[in-house]
Formats: C-alpha cells, structure tokens, sequence
C-alpha cells in the first residue's frame, strides 16, 4: 500500500508540473459555470413565466430544470477531458524509456496500475469538486433536491472512474499520447452512443447494445434513482480496463 501511495504521489506532483492539470481543471469547471449559468437563468424566466398561474408554478422543479440537464451535458464534457487525464500515465513511461526503470523496481504491475489510476481519480474527484462549489449557489438561493444532486455527482464520478481506466488502458499500448487521447475519446464516443444505436435493432441485440451504453446507465442517477445494476455496470467497466493495463504492462515485464 505504501509503494501504491507513493506512486500516487509521484503523479499527481508530475500532473501539476505540467500544463496539463491546470488546462483540465479551468476548462471543466469553466465549461460547467457556463453550463450552469444559462441553465439558471432559463430556469429563472420560466419561473417568472409561470409563477403567474398557480397550477404550472407547482410544477417548477430546480433538479429537473437545472440540474439534470446539467450533468447530462458534462457526461460529454468528462468523455472529452478524461482523456488528456490518462494520455501521458503509460505513454510517456514508454517514451521517455523510464518504463523499463519502473518493471525493474520493487513495484508489482499491480501497484504500477493502481497508483497511476489512484492519482487520475483524484484529479478527477477535484474536478468534479470544483463544479459541486459552483453548483452549491443554487442551495444557498434556491429549494433544490439534496438526493438528485448527490446521485448526479455519483453519476458523473462513477461514469468518469471508468473513462479514466478505459484511458488508462490505451495508455499502455501506445508511446504516443496523443494517439492514446483520440483512442480513448473515440471508444468512449462509441460507448457513449450505443443507446442510440440500439434503437435501431430488435431482439436480443437489441438488449446488449442497450446495456454497454454509458448514457443508458447514466440516464436515472441525476433524477435520484440509484439502481445497483448501474454502479455495477460501472465498476465493471473500470476493472475491465484496468485488467487489459495489467495484462499489457505484465507481458512487457516478461519480454
């Protein structure tokens, strides 16, 4: 656990010595506020717009009108940016030639995938920690539900751990990290869509397609429905791809 911490260390300081951490980090929370700010002031003349007949005034909700919009419009956001997260991990490892420093030292492969994805997941928690100040706004002057937002940012936090596994994945087939950041955002883009490609099929296919999507299953958490098939779906993901790093960075050690 040691050794896994200190790696974690080691790459965390490498994403803040590089421009990388800084651009990531101004352009997720500045894409949310804009986000957040048009979807406030829509809100805001609906509001207004209705409040003149009670019946519809009953009918204003600040997670459906807001917040669920929101988080549906920075899943593409995540599938954008996970990828400039996990491009350099492994990628850079291979280029530089440091890799073979790193399969020789006291490190398993194990604690090598696990420390990089560790440091990745936290870059991502801050992010994500970033929008939630942002979005606290609307606690602080509005009546929004607590349960919605909460599984929302579970949602996005969920949904980014396995961008950033599939990421890392890519990551250790490729010295080349901008080769690394399209394959990630392109099989991500894929998984993303499949929802909709399913609609066009029938039957059983139908059902499969369906449930790879990342949308499918992202779909309830933003309106407060948390349904374990969905976190599972997720986490399987994730395990997924950091079992296809360990195999590659395992048959590198071995050669």
């Amino acid at each position: 656990m040691t050794n896994i911490w200190s790696l974690m260390k080691k790459e965390l300081r490498s994403y803040f010595s590089s421009p990388v951490a800084y651009v990531v980090l101004f352009a997720f929370t500045l894409i949310f506020g804009y986000f957040f700010y048009n979807l406030v002031m829509w809100f805001n003349l609906q509001a207004m717009q209705m409040a003149q007949n009670p019946y519809y005034a009953q009918q204003i909700n600040v997670n459906e009108m807001v917040f669920t919009p929101l988080f549906h419009n920075m899943v593409l956001v995540l599938v954008l940016l996970t990828p400039l997260l996990t491009m350099r991990l492994l990628a850079e490892e291979k280029k530089n030639g440091t890799d073979e420093l790193l399969y020789t030292s006291p490190l398993s492969v194990g604690q090598i995938v696990l420390g990089k994805y560790l440091a990745a997941l936290v870059m991502l928690a801050v992010m994500l920690g970033l929008t939630a100040l942002l979005s606290l706004f609307a606690f602080a002057f509005g009546n929004p539900e607590l349960a919605p937002w909460l599984t929302g940012y579970l949602g996005l936090f969920l949904l980014g751990a396995a961008a950033l596994a599939v990421g890392l994945f890519f990551s250790s087939l490729t010295e080349n990290q901008i080769v690394a950041a399209i394959l990630t955002f392109l099989t991500l883009l894929l998984f993303l869509v499949l929802n909709w490609l399913s609609q066009i099929g029938s039957g059983s296919w139908q059902g499969v397609v369906g449930y790879l999507s990342l949308s499918s299953h992202f779909e309830d958490l933003p309106k407060g429905i948390f349904d374990l098939k969905d976190a599972v779906y997720f986490v399987s993901l994730a395990g997924f791809g950091l079992f296809l790093a360990h195999s590659v960075l395992q048959s590198r050690r071995w050669r």
